[in-house]
C-alpha cells in the first residue's frame, strides 16, 4: 500500500507518516489524523523537508509514549512543490481521503493564499496551525481558522531596519521574491523606513519560478550603491544575490528574513561571501540547550530523526506539533475539528519550554518575537 502510494510521487506524490513508527494499526479508526501539505520536491525543497522533520519527531514522542489518551497520531504529508494549484488540490484531496482533525506546518505564502481564496478551510471547518509564512496579507484581515505561531515579515524586517538604522546606516535597497511572499517583505521594509523618515533607494525583484536569475535584480540595485540590503527572497535566489553583489564590488551590509537556511547560504555562496550576513529569527536558538525546548527538540530529533538536519525550521514544526498536541489533549478524549479550533482560541500564553504562544479568538498571531543572528568566521551563526 505505501509502496503504491510512494509511487504516485512523480504525478502527485503522497508519503503517509504514521508519525512514528511503523505501519498504520488495524485500529485506523482510532487514529488521530493531521494533514500537511509541503515542497518537499522544488525550489524550497529542503525546507519543506526541514519543516516535515521537526514535526515529525514530536509526534513520534507522544506515539511511543503512549499517544493522546491512548490513541496514536498519524500524519498525511503530501508534497506540493511549492506550487499553490498543487497546495489547494492536494488539500482538497487530503480533505476528502483522509478526514484530518486539523491542518499542520503548510510552506509558502501564496500556497496558503491560495487555500483562502477557495475557502478550504472555511468550508472544511478546519484549522491550519504554523503555516511558514509572515505575510500580513495572511493576518490581517485575521482568519479564524489560521493560527500563526511566527511574528509577521513585517515585525522582521522592521527589526532588521531599526537595527542598521541603529549603527548609522541611511542607504537601504530591497531585493525580494516578485510574489505575495516577496512582497509583503517589501512593505514590511518600506513601512519601517517611513517611520524613521527613510525611502528605499533600490528595490529589485526575481521571479519565484526562477530563483537563480536574479541579474534584474542586481542590476537595479547595484548602482544605487545602498549601505545595506534586506533580501526577502529563498535559499537559492539570496545565495546567487550574494555572490553577484560581491562579485561587483559591493560593501552593502546584507541581511535575510527567517526562511533562509543558513547553511544552504554558506554552501551556496561560500563563506567569505557569507561571512557577516545579518538574519532575522522568529523562533529560539535550536542550537544551544539554554531554552527547555531546545533541549527537548534536540533529544527528539536526535532519537526519531536522526538523519534530518537540526534548524531554525525544523524547530519551528516541532513546537507547532507541541502546540497542536496541546490542543488536542484539551479537546478531551473524543476530540473534533470544531473543539480544536475552540481550544487553539483559548491557548493563552501558553509556554512550550521558554517560548509562549498567545491566541485568542481576536488574535491568531502567537508570537511576535525577532531577535537578529549573524553567520560570522567559521561559517558559525552568532546571536
Amino acid at each position: 500500500m505505501l509502496q503504491n502510494k510512494l509511487h504516485r510521487a512523480a504525478a502527485g506524490f503522497m508519503l503517509a507518516i504514521a508519525a512514528g513508527l511503523g505501519p498504520t494499526s488495524a485500529g485506523a479508526a482510532e487514529e488521530l489524523v493531521i494533514g500537511q501539505v509541503a515542497p518537499l520536491t522544488g525550489t524550497i525543497a529542503g525546507t519543506g523537508d526541514e519543516y516535515v522533520a521537526g514535526g515529525a519527531a514530536y509526534f513520534a514522542h507522544i506515539n511511543a509514549t503512549g499517544g493522546i489518551y491512548g490513541r496514536k497520531i498519524r500524519v498525511v504529508v503530501k508534497d506540493d512543490s511549492y506550487k499553490p494549484d498543487q497546495t489547494v488540490a492536494m488539500t482538497k484531496e487530503l480533505l476528502a481521503e483522509e478526514k484530518p482533525l486539523a491542518l499542520f506546518g503548510f510552506v509558502g505564502t501564496g500556497n496558503v493564499l491560495a487555500l483562502n481564496k477557495n475557502r478550504i478551510l472555511e468550508d472544511a471547518n478546519i484549522a491550519l496551525i504554523a503555516p511558514y509564512t509572515g505575510a500580513q496579507d495572511l493576518r490581517d484581515p485575521m482568519s479564524p481558522y489560521i493560527f500563526h505561531i511566527r511574528a509577521s515579515y513585517t515585525d522582521e524586517t522592521a527589526r532588521m531596519v531599526e537595527h542598521l538604522h541603529t549603527i548609522g546606516l541611511r542607504r537601504f535597497a530591497v531585493m525580494y521574491q516578485d510574489d505575495p511572499f516577496g512582497k509583503s517583505g517589501l512593505a514590511g521594509a518600506e513601512t519601517a523606513l517611513k517611520k524613521l523618515g527613510l525611502q528605499a533607494v533600490a528595490k529589485g525583484g526575481y521571479d519565484r519560478t526562477k530563483p537563480e536569475e536574479i541579474d534584474a535584480a542586481v542590476a537595479a540595485i547595484a548602482p544605487a550603491s545602498p549601505d545595506a540590503i534586506i533580501m526577502v527572497s529563498v535559499n537559492r535566489a539570496s545565495a546567487a544575490f550574494v555572490k553577484k553583489m560581491r562579485e561587483k564590488g559591493s560593501k552593502a551590509r546584507l541581511f535575510s528574513i527567517s526562511v533562509v537556511n543558513f547553511k544552504e547560504l554558506l554552501k551556496n555562496a561560500g563563506e567569505d561571501n557569507a561571512r557577516g550576513i545579518g538574519i532575522s529569527q522568529v523562533m529560539p536558538y535550536p542550537y544551544s540547550q539554554l531554552v527547555p525546548v531546545a533541549r527537548e527538540f534536540q533529544t527528539l530529533m536526535k532519537k526519531y530523526q536522526p538523519e534530518k538536519v537540526v534548524s531554525y525550521a525544523s524547530m519551528e514544526s516541532f513546537i507547532a506539533a507541541k502546540i497542536l498536541v496541546e490542543a488536542i489533549r484539551r479537546a478531551g478524549g473524543n476530540p473534533t475539528r470544531e473543539k480544536i479550533v475552540t481550544q487553539l482560541d483559548r491557548m493563552t500564553s501558553y509556554d512550550v519550554g521558554g517560548f509562549k504562544i498567545n491566541f485568542s479568538p481576536d488574535n491568531h498571531v502567537g508570537s511576535k518575537f525577532v531577535e537578529v543572528t549573524v553567520i560570522g568566521p567559521g561559517g558559525k551563526l552568532m546571536r
